[in-house]
């Protein structure tokens, strides 16, 4: 399998593991948003917690020029310790989230 598949596999399977994770509060529900062509992926929360209307990306994630960019991170885990996990090179990945100065202080790509 080359990589570009490979990627896609990964960060569907770990993006669908956390939409199977009800929220202990309120009445929300998580749903994944994958669109293969653009290689954009994300998990987004909808639902209500008593009056309050929640809605929201819990995790963003873009596949561009062979590298996994990780545009938003809602989780305590990090993404990025999962893509790792899964066998995803750290210079794969870009924490798309931290500016560029940041993203030469850790062990990821810049981008």
């Amino acid at each position: 399998m080359d990589t570009l598949n490979q990627y896609r596999q990964i960060v569907r399977q770990i993006l669908t593991t956390y939409a199977q994770v009800k929220p202990s509060y309120g009445e929300i529900a998580r749903q994944t948003v994958f669109d293969a062509e653009q290689d954009h992926y994300q998990v987004v929360n909808t639902g209500w917690e008593k009056q309050r209307r929640v809605y929201g990306c819990l995790i963003h994630v873009d596949i561009q020029a062979g590298k996994i960019w990780i545009q938003y991170d809602g989780t305590e885990a990090g993404i990025a310790n999962e893509l790792v996990e899964a066998g995803v090179p750290k210079q794969d990945i870009v924490l798309a989230y931290q500016s560029p100065s940041m993203r030469k202080l850790t062990e990821f790509a810049v981008g």
